[in-house]
Parts: structure tokens; C-alpha cells; sequence
């Protein structure tokens, strides 16, 4: 039991840290949102009132079933920044 309890806390906590969302993509330049998923891959950033998304720089980091869409946020220079991609399964209906 005490072994279920130990992995229990680390699939919490390693989830809680993936799970962490960077910082709204309208008060940062556009410049600087895509170099945060330029140098982390892949990051889930905040888009809008209580809306999340998750960008690639690469379908490098998309899964097996999935493809890169080309993504755009709005920023604070630019309201429709080219940031990277969106992975989407071919069933996505956005």
C-alpha cells in the first residue's frame, strides 16, 4: 500500500508540473511568446478569459496520430501572433 501511495504522489506531482500554464499571451510581445515555445518545445499558455491551449515549435512534439496546424494568438503588439503550432488529430474538430 505504502508503494501505491508513493507513485500515486509522483504521477501528482509530475502531472501538477506539466499542467502549469505560462503567462497570458496578450500582455508579452509576440517576439517573446514564440520564443518561449521555440526554447521549451512545447508549452501551454494562457489565450484568453479562462482559455488555455498548448503550442509546438515542431510536430516533433506532436504524438504518433497527430499533425502541426499553424497557430496564432493575439499578443501585445500584434493580435495575430504567429506563435508555432497546435498539434491536431485528423478527427479535431476545432
Amino acid at each position: 500500500m505504502r508503494y501505491v501511495l508513493a507513485g500515486f504522489a509522483l504521477v501528482t506531482l509530475s502531472t501538477a508540473a506539466l499542467a502549469q500554464v505560462g503567462p497570458p499571451t496578450s500582455t508579452r510581445p509576440c517576439s517573446a511568446n514564440r520564443q518561449m515555445v521555440m526554447k521549451e518545445g512545447a508549452v501551454v499558455l494562457d489565450t484568453g478569459p479562462n482559455t488555455y491551449a498548448r503550442f509546438v515549435k515542431s510536430g516533433a512534439e506532436c504524438l504518433v496520430d497527430q499533425f502541426p496546424e499553424p497557430a496564432w494568438v493575439p499578443s501585445s503588439n500584434n493580435p495575430q501572433c504567429f506563435i508555432g503550432y497546435r498539434c491536431r488529430s485528423s478527427g479535431d474538430d476545432f
